[in-house]
Parts: structure tokens; C-alpha cells; sequence
């Protein structure tokens, strides 16, 4: 006759089986998905017979690996200001302002410190319209940048007020400036500042959806120039740093990586000269 001790081991140890079995699942979907957003979709493809990396969200290793629990770092970042994400939608893209002249900057005050941005409004003057209008609106402030991918690509994406990947302002801007020359190599080098979009890699009629949601490359990054890069990092490397040392934690229902830094945008503000 089995005791209750050796039953509840028993059952103990079956528990922990499925634990495991659920744990090694959910690495392996993860692993599948493609984690750099298009829009509501987060996909990149690959164009023709070239293979474009694609984000591992987990390691493999050994079971014994697998058992022990991951820790997270410290968070680096200070807790975000109080106010909450704007869920102002729009139906049709801002009228055309921009001075294509003139030079645009744009600062994230974010809770791990400022970002600026150069952004490109002679190439792409749609995308600095819509960006600078959201700005002015509020639209980035007290939102959340919610996709760290720190393998294959290497890309902190935010503008998203929902935080989930597919939020949008209610209007889509076209595709600019795809065939800029620093784009060599189908690689958006280090300091770039491009939108994400829905465009799936095969039907055009997926092209020019951008929204809202941009990215901030940290590092060489080898991807289809399908992505309108209308800016530079001018100034808070040391920042981006702080975030990406604090790595990222993937989520096994949605297959995205989130920054384990809590990076949250206080305000967003773009200025003219």
C-alpha cells in the first residue's frame, strides 16, 4: 500500500513533469515566432532565397538548465510618472506641416533616462508629420516600450499606448525612404529610427500601414528594408544600454519580449529649427 508520504511525492513529482512539459512548450512556440512587429502583425520576412535572422525568445539547454527558474535582473529604470497611456484614435492621417527644411529633434523623457532623436523630414516627411503629431497630441506619453529583441535583430520598439504590439492611432501613413543608402546590405545599422507596419513580406497590399509604433536599433541589425527609417539616435546611448543589459523576458502566449527594465515614455516632445 502506498503511504500518503509517498503519495504526495508522487503527485509532487507529476506536478513538477507537467510544469516542465508546459515550461519546454511554451520556449518552443516562442522560439517560432518572428518577434519584430508589422504593425498589429509581428512578423519580418525573408525576401527571396535570403535568410534574415529571426529572434530566439528562449534558449535551449539541458533539462537540468530548463528546471532552474530564470531571475531577473534588477530593474534599472525609476517607476514611471503618474498618468495614464492616451487612447486618442484618429481617423485619417494629420494634414502635412512639416517643413521639410527644417531639422526636427525629438526627445523621450523616458523612466530610464532621455533619448534624442534626429528625425528626417526631407526623406521621410509623412512619417516626421505623423510623428510630431502624436507627440504634440500626447500620444507617446506614459506608454510603455514594450518589445526588447536582443537576439538575431536588436530593436527596443515602442509607441504603443495599449503596450500589447497592436495598438494604433486609427490611421496608417505610407512607406518612405526605403532605398536609403545606409541601409547597405539589408542591414539597419546602429542608431536607426524606423516604423514597424503590417506589411507580411508577400502581398502588397500589406505595404503602407505604419502607425504609431517605432524602433530604436541598438545594434546592427540585418532585416528587409521594409521598415521607413526617418531618424538617427543622437544622444542616450549609455540609456539604450541600461535597457539592454536588463535583457528581456518572453511571453509564452504572445511569443514577444519584453524589456525586464520597466521603460516607460513620461513625455514626448519634437521641436523645430
Amino acid at each position: 500500500m502506498v503511504s500518503s508520504d509517498q503519495r504526495r511525492r508522487q503527485l509532487a513529482r507529476e506536478k513538477y513533469a507537467r510544469q516542465q512539459q508546459r515550461r519546454a512548450e511554451a520556449r518552443h512556440k516562442a522560439k517560432r515566432r518572428n518577434v519584430i512587429i508589422a504593425g498589429v502583425l509581428a512578423v519580418f520576412v525573408a525576401a527571396g532565397a535570403a535568410a534574415y535572422a529571426t529572434a530566439g525568445l528562449a534558449g535551449g539547454g539541458h533539462d537540468d538548465a530548463a528546471a532552474a527558474a530564470p531571475t531577473k535582473p534588477a530593474d534599472p529604470c525609476a517607476r514611471p510618472e503618474k498618468g495614464a497611456p492616451s487612447r486618442k484614435t484618429w481617423k485619417k492621417e494629420p494634414e502635412m506641416s512639416v517643413d521639410t527644411s527644417a531639422t526636427y529633434t525629438a526627445k523621450l523623457r523616458t523612466t530610464c533616462g532621455e533619448i534624442e532623436l534626429r528625425l528626417d523630414a526631407a526623406k521621410a516627411p509623412h512619417t516626421v508629420n505623423s510623428f510630431a503629431f502624436l507627440a504634440k497630441q500626447g500620444y507617446f506619453d506614459h506608454s510603455r516600450c514594450h518589445r526588447l529583441v536582443d537576439s538575431g535583430i536588436y530593436v527596443l520598439q515602442c509607441g504603443d499606448p495599449t503596450g500589447t504590439g497592436r495598438g494604433t492611432p486609427g490611421y496608417t501613413i505610407p512607406d518612405e525612404n526605403l532605398k536609403d543608402p545606409r541601409l547597405k546590405g539589408d542591414v539597419y545599422p546602429a542608431g536607426t529610427v524606423a516604423m514597424a507596419n503590417r506589411y507580411d513580406g508577400k502581398n502588397d497590399k500589406t505595404r503602407n500601414t505604419g502607425g504609431s509604433q517605432f524602433f530604436l536599433v541598438y545594434q546592427d541589425s540585418k532585416l528587409p528594408p521594409n521598415y521607413t527609417p526617418f531618424g538617427r539616435i543622437t544622444g542616450g546611448t549609455d540609456v539604450l544600454k541600461k535597457i539592454t543589459d536588463a535583457g528581456s523576458s518572453p511571453d509564452p502566449e504572445s511569443g514577444d519580449t519584453a524589456p525586464n527594465a520597466t521603460v516607460v515614455i513620461n513625455r514626448a516632445t519634437v521641436t523645430t529649427s
